[in-house]
C-alpha cells in the first residue's frame, strides 16, 4: 500500500486500517479513534461537571451517574440510526444484501444518521427523568463536536470521506492503483476535524455565558450545518436522496441551520421581552 502525501507540508503516512489482531479478529484504527474521542470526552465532562460554579444553572438530577446513563443510551442508539441511515440510502444494494446491513465492520455510518438517533434517545431519556432536554443538550453537545473532530482522523487511516481533485495547498496524494499514479484531492475530513474543533472551543468558551437553555445546543447546529453544506459539497462519497442529485447531508444542514436559526432568535426576543418586563415593573 503506497502512503499518503500531503505534499506541500513535506509529510507522507502509511497506516493500515488494522491496528493489531485479537485472534482471528482484526482491531481498526477507525474504532479505536472513535473509542478515544468519546474518552477524552467523557473525560473532560466528568472535571466540568464536578466543577459546580461551571453547571449552577443544572437541576439537581444532572450528576455525573445521569451523564453516564444517557450516554450508554444515546451511544448505541447514534451508531445503530448512523448505520440505518447509511443503509437507507444506499437501499438499492441493502435491500437486496440484507445480512450486510449488521456488517457494520466494513464501514458506512452517516453522523447525521448519528445525531438524530443519539439526540431523540438523549431527549426521551431526560424527558422520563424530568429534566430539562435543552438544558442537558447544552452541557453535552459540545463534546459531541470534540468527538467528530477526533473521529474524522479515523476516515483518514481508512483513506476515506476524501474530496475532489484540488492543487490547493493542502492537496493530500492518494495512489490510484487503476491508473498507477497518485491523484490530489481535498482532505475534507481534516477540513471537517479543524472545524468541529473550533466549534467545540467556541462552544466551550461560550457555555458559562449562555443566556437561555438551547442557546449552545442552536449554535452547534448552525456552526456545523454551515460548515458541513460547504465541505460536503467537496466531496466525493456523498450520500443522495433517491434518484435525485441532491446531497442528503447538504439539505439536512440547510434545513438545520434554517430551523436553530430561527429557534435562536426566537429565544433571545423572549430572553429580551422578558428583561424589559421585569425592568418595567421594577420602575
Amino acid at each position: 500500500m503506497k502512503p499518503v502525501l500531503f505534499p506541500n507540508l513535506g509529510l507522507e503516512f502509511n497506516i493500515d486500517r488494522v491496528a493489531f489482531h485479537i485472534g482471528d479478529k482484526p482491531i481498526y484504527w477507525y474504532g479505536i479513534i472513535i473509542m478515544c474521542g468519546i474518552v477524552l470526552a467523557l473525560v473532560l465532562a466528568y472535571f466540568r461537571i464536578k466543577n459546580s460554579s461551571q453547571i449552577d444553572r443544572f437541576s439537581n438530577k444532572v450528576t455525573w451517574d445521569f451523564i453516564v446513563d444517557l450516554v450508554l443510551i444515546m451511544l448505541p442508539c447514534g451508531i445503530v440510526c448512523a448505520r440505518l441511515f447509511f443503509c437507507a440510502f444506499h437501499w438499492d444494494y441493502y435491500g437486496s444484501h440484507l445480512s450486510d446491513i449488521f456488517k457494520i465492520w466494513n464501514g458506512g455510518l452517516a453522523i447525521y444518521g448519528g445525531i438524530i438517533g443519539g439526540y431523540v434517545s438523549g431527549a426521551i431519556y431526560c424527558k422520563a427523568k424530568k429534566v430539562r432536554i435543552l438544558e442537558v443538550a447544552d452541557f453535552c453537545i459540545p463534546y459531541l463536536a470534540l468527538c467528530q473532530s477526533i473521529g474524522r482522523w479515523g476516515n483518514f487511516v481508512n483513506r476515506e470521506a476524501y474530496g475532489t481533485e484540488t492543487n490547493s495547498f493542502l492537496k493530500m496524494g492518494l495512489y490510484n492503483e487503476t491508473l498507477g499514479e497518485y491523484k490530489y484531492v481535498h482532505p475534507t475530513f481534516l477540513y471537517e476535524s479543524i472545524c468541529t474543533l473550533l466549534i467545540f472551543f467556541i462552544l466551550t468558551a461560550l457555555y458559562k455565558k449562555r443566556e437561555f437553555n438551547g442557546q449552545i445546543t442552536y449554535l452547534y447546529f448552525i456552526l456545523y450545518g454551515i460548515a458541513r453544506f460547504f465541505i460536503e459539497g467537496l466531496r466525493t462519497d456523498s450520500l443522495y436522496i433517491w434518484n435525485t442529485d441532491i446531497r442528503i447531508s447538504q439539505a439536512l444542514s440547510a434545513v438545520f441551520v434554517v430551523i436553530a436559526l430561527i429557534a435562536y432568535i426566537v429565544s433571545e426576543y423572549k430572553l429580551v421581552m422578558k428583561k424589559s418586563n421585569n425592568n418595567n415593573n421594577n420602575n
